[in-house]
């Protein structure tokens, strides 16, 4: 692939990267709303099915973060195997280790909030 294509497909993943964290997100956010106006007092299988939707949502939302972080991860290696790469190339060259940070410290931090949450949700 010539570094035009792979920039046009690091546009593509980061764009991924973006989008699956705003579902779980909304959701995380809305289900804190939900415990201001009472979630935690509501009959339990109606505490069930937040904390389904929630998991349902978190599980699909890390699984395209971690693939398109795994398809950054790719496109970054091919970019520092071309000889001459323009500037903004090596820029994304460079920020390998900021997908690690996608891939593992992001994921973690939306498992720990939906712990929180279940905590609220069913012991608050």
């Amino acid at each position: 692939m010539s570094e035009h294509d792979l920039i046009a497909a690091w546009r593509a993943s980061r764009w991924h990267i973006i989008a699956s964290q705003l579902g779980p997100t909304f959701l995380l956010t809305l289900t804190i709303w939900f415990l201001l106006l009472g979630l935690g007092d509501a009959e339990p299988p109606v505490k069930v099915a937040a904390a389904g939707i929630l998991l349902a949502s978190g599980i699909l939302g890390a699984v395209a973060q971690v693939s398109a972080a795994d398809e950054g991860l790719a496109i970054i290696e091919e970019l520092q195997a071309l000889p001459a790469a323009t500037p903004l190339g090596r820029r994304i060259a460079a920020s390998a280790n900021w997908m690690q940070v996608v891939k593992w410290v992001t994921p973690t931090i939306f498992v720990l909030i939906y712990l929180a949450l279940l905590w609220a949700i069913f012991l608050g």
